[in-house]
């Protein structure tokens, strides 16, 4: 898979867990540390932790490794480390407050397709 099909692939399993408001952002060229942010957000901490399960479990089965996960006891923010990929999964209340969409304006958006 390269890592477009990663990121989708990743925001297809949030969507599945009706996250809300799923976003692929290409942060290529302006950013060191990852190539692609999946941004997308839970209405309660129980669904975040879902979509973050769901999330896991769709690399597992795709052979994808992931680095590291963070922020799932709380779910408030929970932190996906697929590498050149990372997804965000925000509580409802937490995403707006942190407007990753706005700090990395710059980025184009992909498809979810």
């Amino acid at each position: 898979m390269n890592l477009v099909e990663i990121a989708q692939s990743a925001a297809a399993a949030a969507e599945e867990k009706k996250a809300q408001r799923v976003t692929i952002l290409d942060i290529r060229g302006l950013s060191a540390f990852a190539d692609y942010f999946v941004v997308c957000h839970g209405n309660s901490q129980k669904q975040v932790q879902a979509i973050a399960e769901a999330v896991k479990e769709r690399m597992a089965e795709k052979n994808v490794t992931m680095k590291g996960l963070e922020g799932y006891r709380e779910a408030r923010w929970v932190l996906i480390d697929i590498g050149d990929v990372v997804v965000h999964v925000f509580h409802k209340d937490e995403r707006d407050f942190y407007d990753l969409e706005r700090l990395w304006g710059d980025a184009a958006e992909v498809s979810a397709q």
